[in-house]
């Protein structure tokens, strides 16, 4: 699979929207290989209190992250951008075994290189539960997001 990742820096409003739903997209497939090729080898994250590095524990981070968290459905969107930075907010939804669940929302900070692979991700994420039948991310899991599915604005999240 090729080390490129369009669209490329430097980023447009247009094209800063595109690399985020692109995102979104990827995380919703829940495979953690396929996510953890959008970053550089050698990748540096902040995800709430985990330092990881590269893309090995990456993955390692998400098989854990998606043992624990069901059902999970993600909305991301753009806040902000440069040149190849982007600032990006995200909500999502999933459940404990025991079947508890909780909106997860959060800010994070994206640097790409020339290539277009994320070189740092910085995340702060709160956890809030919620009942299951305030849920308000609905599509078949086995797909993206729908393009008609409401995003966090149109929510008020």
């Amino acid at each position: 699979m090729s080390d490129i990742r369009p669209p490329l820096p430097p980023f447009t409003a247009e094209t800063a929207a595109q690399k985020v739903r692109a995102a979104e997209d990827v995380w919703n497939s829940r495979d953690p290989a396929r996510v953890a090729l959008a970053y550089t080898p050698q990748s540096v994250w902040r995800n709430r209190h985990e330092f990881i590095q590269g893309r090995t524990e990456i993955e390692a981070f998400l098989i854990r992250k998606w043992e624990q968290e069901h059902e999970y459905r993600l909305i991301k969107e753009l806040w902000a951008y440069t040149h190849a930075r982007l600032a990006v907010r995200f909500a999502y939804e999933w459940h404990t075994a025991e079947g508890q669940w909780f909106r997860s929302y959060g800010n994070e900070n994206w640097d790409f290189d020339s290539q277009g692979l994320m070189q740092a991700r910085h995340a702060s994420i709160n956890d809030v539960p919620i009942e299951e039948s305030q849920r308000l991310f609905h599509w078949d899991r086995s797909a993206p997001r729908p393009a008609e599915h409401p995003g966090l604005s149109a929510l008020g999240l």
